[in-house]
């Protein structure tokens, strides 16, 4: 649409603007666009004086940023989604970023946008429609307060707009909980890095979008015939055309836990003994009532639950995907999966983080068990691994920043070094890493250890590679250029935007094939690469001004040093350093740093 809105809380000024077509192709949208708009940000403040290392990122000079990019809402599949970033993360201190299915996406680019910044803070709460192409921010008091799914229904209701899209956020992100998330059409979140509670620090509420625009195609005749294609590659494929629509994400809990990778009682094991229990298979026969695709989605993983009876009992929810299953179930010890419904349930309407809520909830009953945590400090709660009714209640407490919860929401870093035992805490700058154990798929750690944004596994998805595809998973060779491909790829894919599930059946060159028809521009895959490696340094260098190097690419002491106890990856611990430095000698980097020399190459000089 090439048109963009820029919105200044503090003095309610609303303006549009556009972009170079220079820039766009350097950056195409989404994501990477998103980074551009950041370090200009960034270059801003610091010749203002404010040191970026000491940026309170609570503090209205922080910035929020919601981008779309050219594949979003065209009819290349799965092209419902948005990413969201901020200049700094409350969470982890390094920078902040989302990225989120559902329709919200799409919606927005209805609206004649292709993205929203937000700047400032607002005196009072507010929030933003734009509807049919106009902008207007409007008093949120009365929505303030609510969780996601009453505030998605009341501004539906209040604009007479049922199908609306609603980005908004809970008591988590108003309470400002560090790991507080953007929630959109209730359950689906850009759910990492504490974005809600920056939105939350604005004192801004929500943004409902509707309209009728669409996009223009530049050459519609190839797009229409490419795209056929792409629909029947997925179809053929077997993640995409059969496991994910029959059973979700959660279809990888028995595969990654029979590869002995699926970190158990806060990763000090690989094997739960009762995975099956809480398993895609488990969720499909018991509590499956439907499926929500996102907007333009093929392959349809959103599952639509329900718990039938009990005290978990709930009528209506979506999911819990494979990573909410396994931080709220395997990594608690939890194996009952009606409460891991419930407690994700919880996480999606009070609008916090599940990954790093499970993930700090394992870090808290291992400290207990470890003699750590005084039990006037956990006020008559089961601290220990196994209790379903402890997580659940949890997930609650966090967001209200309740006894215990307080520290649930501060992340298991800080969690851990309060109560003296920080090796305890499974994170990386910060972020809690995700459902898979690098002793059993070496390649994911090192993409663990150089995200940008800390313990995130869509950002270079090598376990598509490792434990889906053919790669041997337990060797470090090759790992090194595996992952920076990984991690320049998706960068391509979140700037696109669309969903990653795609990158099974597709890849670069049929994004050539959905780019070029879309923009008319003479892209090949070359280009498109050289595309995400800009993007992917263009944020090191912004994490640099933090003062993120080399020495935060590491991994926790557990995996480096503790052999995988049992089962099929035994024996195991990750050879961190072999590869970062073949990864740093790939990339052109010192000590996590880029050069001169590649930053001139890439034409950030």
């Amino acid at each position: 649409m090439n048109k963009w809105l820029k919105i200044d809380l503090t003095t309610k000024e609303i303006k549009d603007f556009t972009i170079p077509e220079e820039t766009l192709r350097k950056y195409l949208g989404g994501k990477g666009i998103a980074v551009y708009f950041l370090w200009k940000h960034a270059k801003k403040l610091e010749e203002k004086g404010i040191d970026l290392k000491e940026l309170d990122a609570l503090s209205p000079v922080n910035i929020l940023i919601f981008a779309t990019g050219p594949a979003t809402g065209t009819k290349s599949p799965n092209s419902g989604r948005h990413h969201v970033m901020a200049l700094k993360s409350p969470f982890t201190g390094s920078i902040g970023s989302g990225n989120t299915g559902g329709k919200w996406g799409a919606k927005l680019k209805f609206t004649g946008y292709d993205g929203v910044i937000i700047t400032g803070k607002a005196e009072k709460p507010v929030y933003l429609s734009i509807i049919d192409g106009k902008a207007e921010l409007h008093d949120a008091e009365k929505i303030w307060g609510k969780n996601s799914v009453e505030t998605s229904e009341w501004l539906r209701n209040e604009h007479n707009q049922s199908k609306a899209g609603v980005s908004c956020i809970g008591p988590g992100g108003e309470n400002l909980v560090p790991m507080a998330v953007i929630m959109n059409e209730e359950h689906r979140a850009a759910g990492r890095t504490g974005l809600g509670a920056v939105m939350g620090s604005k004192n801004f509420k929500a943004i409902i979008v509707e309209g009728n625009e669409k996009p223009k195609i530049a050459k519609p005749e190839e797009f229409e015939a490419k795209i056929k294609e792409h629909v029947e590659k997925l179809k053929e494929n077997g993640v995409t055309g059969q496991g994910l629509p029959t059973y979700g994400t959660a279809v990888l809990v028995n595969i990654v836990n029979q590869s002995g990778l699926f970190p158990t009682n806060n990763w000090q094991k690989g094997v739960d003994a009762d995975a099956e229990k809480i398993s895609g298979e488990t969720l499909t026969e018991k509590h499956l009532i439907g499926k929500n695709p996102c907007w333009g989605c093929v392959v349809a993983c959103g599952r639509k639950t329900k718990v039938d009876s009990g005290k978990y009992k709930i009528d209506y929810t979506e999911g819990p995907e494979y990573e909410s299953i396994w931080a709220l179930g395997a990594t608690t010890g939890i194996n009952d999966m009606g409460a891991v419904i419930k407690a994700n349930d919880n996480c999606d309407i009070y609008g916090i983080d599940p990954i790093s809520t499970g993930s700090t909830i394992a870090a808290a009953m291992e400290l207990y068990e470890k003699g750590k945590i005084p039990d006037e400090d956990i006020k008559g709660l089961d601290l220990k691994f196994g209790n379903a009714d402890t997580v659940v209640e949890l997930s609650r407490m966090t967001a209200f920043r309740e006894g215990l919860g307080y520290w649930i929401g501060e992340g298991s870093k800080k969690l851990c070094e309060h109560y003296g035992a920080p090796d305890l805490s499974m994170q990386v700058k910060g972020l809690e890493m995700p459902a898979y154990d690098p002793r059993g798929a070496k390649g994911i750690g090192l993409s663990y250890a150089t995200a940008n944004i800390g313990g995130c596994h869509v950002t270079g998805y090598t376990i598509a590679a490792e434990i889906l595809g053919d790669v041997d998973r337990f060797t470090t060779e090759g790992k090194a250029s595996l992952t920076i491909t990984f991690q320049d790829f998706t960068c391509v894919v979140n700037s696109a935007v669309n969903c990653l599930f795609l990158t099974f059946a597709l890849g670069l060159d049929e994004y050539v094939e959905i780019i070029g028809p879309v923009t008319g521009w003479d892209v090949t895959a070359e280009e498109l690469l050289k595309t995400g490696e800009r993007i992917t340094n263009l944020e090191r260098m912004i994490i640099n001004k933090f003062g993120i190097t080399g020495k935060d690419d590491t991994l926790p002491k557990r995996l480096l040093e503790e052999k995988m106890p049992e089962g099929p990856s035994e024996g195991q611990t990750v050879d961190l350093e072999t590869m970062k430095q073949e990864y740093y000698k790939l990339r052109g980097w010192v000590d996590g740093i880029p050069t001169a020399e590649k930053i001139k190459e890439l034409g950030l000089d």
